[in-house]
């Protein structure tokens, strides 16, 4: 079996995959926004270390790998696809586990987890969809416990609606995912929605196919890799280079951004 195989969406075309999931094919295991490199700036933040932990949409299990390195008391992932939790359920073995479960309705009890991590997930939900998710992390935290995400954002706050509207329908189509990232304005303004109090924000650059970020994000070997792989496949490269052409044209609308927010105690 290869880990074309094991993939979520392993029965759709190049052409008609979800891009995150195209590129895990190509070899990509950093699919953040903001790369590896926000990923460990959000999780320092958020000090999982020693506390339980909930990840909602783990899925390729990269940054499951970086929670437990900073040794949680314990890490569970909440993962629709099936075959997504089962790979980190694999990847976790040991040290935690992995449920099949919408991130909206995790089935997890009120006040069940320190911390929740969501990472490159609530982008791509619908209005309503983002509240469910962002209410479900506030309802399983613990008094003071802590929600962090990591998403794509548009700048500046101020952006035009239309400006708005151009961005999302051109990342639709590249993608093949109805993504609806906010502002950051926005984003902190859902979690405060939610009855969550930002602490604070980080934000880096959209650079995910650029060579300098996916040698950050995945070493030499792994870019060499996916560089080759890339080659290779010629509905993925064109579908890939789509993707990296709307990045850039861009480029000054669209950022990375990781949020943290704390649940407050209750009175």
């Amino acid at each position: 079996m290869t880990d074309h195989d094991i993939l979520p969406s392993a029965d759709r075309t190049d052409e008609a995959v979800h891009g995150h999931w195209l590129l895990a094919r190509l070899g990509k295991r950093v699919l953040r926004p903001g790369g590896i490199g926000l990923t460990r700036t959000l999780l320092a933040r958020a000090d999982v270390g020693g506390v339980d932990v909930l990840e909602l949409a783990p899925g390729m299990g990269r940054t499951a790998t970086e929670i437990l390195a900073r040794r949680p008391r314990s890490y569970l992932g909440a993962e629709q696809d099936p075959d997504a939790a089962r790979a980190v359920r694999n990847i976790v073995a040991g040290h935690g586990d992995v449920r099949v479960a919408d991130a909206a309705q995790t089935g997890l009890p009120d006040a069940a987890t320190d911390v929740v991590i969501g990472e490159a997930m609530l982008t791509m939900q619908g209005e309503t969809a983002k509240q469910a998710i962002i209410g479900e992390a506030a309802r399983v935290l613990r008094p003071g416990g802590r929600y962090a995400i990591h998403e794509l954002a548009l700048t500046p706050d101020s952006i035009a609606e239309d400006v708005k509207t151009d961005v999302r329908q051109s990342l639709a189509r590249a993608i093949k995912v109805n993504a609806r990232p906010l502002t950051v304005a926005e984003w902190t303004q859902r979690l405060a929605e939610a009855g969550l109090v930002v602490d604070e924000v980080a934000t880096a650059p959209m650079a995910l196919l650029q060579p300098r970020r996916l040698v950050a994000d995945e070493g030499l070997w792994g870019a060499l890799r996916f560089a080759k792989n890339l080659l290779t496949h010629h509905d993925a490269r064109r579908r890939v280079l789509i993707m990296r052409r709307t990045f850039r044209k861009y480029r000054e609308q669209l950022i990375a951004v990781a949020i943290i927010a704390h649940k407050p105690a209750t009175e």
